[in-house]
């Protein structure tokens, strides 16, 4: 029985990260630097590197993908997910937060796990489908400009296998979905990728109220 909507406190938020998840002394060092940042509000939350991570091992995932990794904390829950031949391509074009993330990367003895590529995401996934990468992976993140989420989530259904997972963040963006006031271009572009998903008969979608909402998207 439902006890109705929740409201995550920060008491709340503490009580669920002290008995809900273990985040690895990497990540939580990791995250406390970041918190520190100008943009700190543009890192995952522990409880959605738990998530993945989670999902990572019951998917026995060994490739992946991220599209938007800044300082690294989520690429390093899915690494450290990942079995030692494991890879995640992380896709971004900021040299500076990345850097702080391949620093981290190093200390936690996973950056052999992480492809770090540097351009434009949309190029990278480009050039994956051009060698004839399609169904070739395990699983994607997708937390970048949220203006091309819908091209993203395109080339990812082409890139990961049948079975495998697209995890979308920001997909509440605040709450702005339903603000009918907020018509900026990157709220209308995650609005019209919300409705798209729910009717895809390509994957299995199911939208969570975690972070900022994450919807998992199962490839039918």
């Amino acid at each position: 029985m439902s006890a109705g909507i929740l409201s995550y406190t920060s008491d709340l938020r503490d009580y669920v990260w002290k008995n809900g998840l273990r985040e690895h002394p990497a990540l939580k060092e990791l995250r406390t630097e970041t918190e520190r940042l100008p943009h700190a509000r543009m890192q995952i939350c522990p409880e959605q590197g738990a998530l993945m991570g989670n999902l990572i091992r019951m998917l026995s995932a060994k490739r992946t993908i991220e599209i938007g990794t800044y300082t690294g904390y989520s690429a390093m829950a899915v690494a450290l997910a990942l079995p030692e031949d494991g890879e995640v391509l992380a896709c971004d074009i900021s040299e500076e937060w990345t850097s702080i993330g391949k620093n981290a990367w190093e200390k936690a003895g996973i950056s052999h796990k992480i492809n770090l590529q540097l351009a434009p995401a949309v190029d990278t996934l480009d050039k994956l489908l051009a060698k004839g990468k399609e169904n070739s992976f395990d699983f994607a993140f997708i937390d970048a400009d949220k203006a091309n989420y819908p091209k993203y989530y395109e080339q990812c259904l082409k890139l990961i296998r049948k079975g495998g997972v697209i995890v979308i963040d920001n997909v509440l963006w605040g709450g702005s979905v339903i603000d009918t006031k907020r018509n900026d271009e990157d709220t209308n572009a995650i609005r019209e990728l919300n409705k798209f998903i729910s009717t895809d008969a390509r994957v299995s979608p199911s939208m969570i109220p975690v972070g900022d909402g994450l919807t998992l998207a199962v490839i039918n």
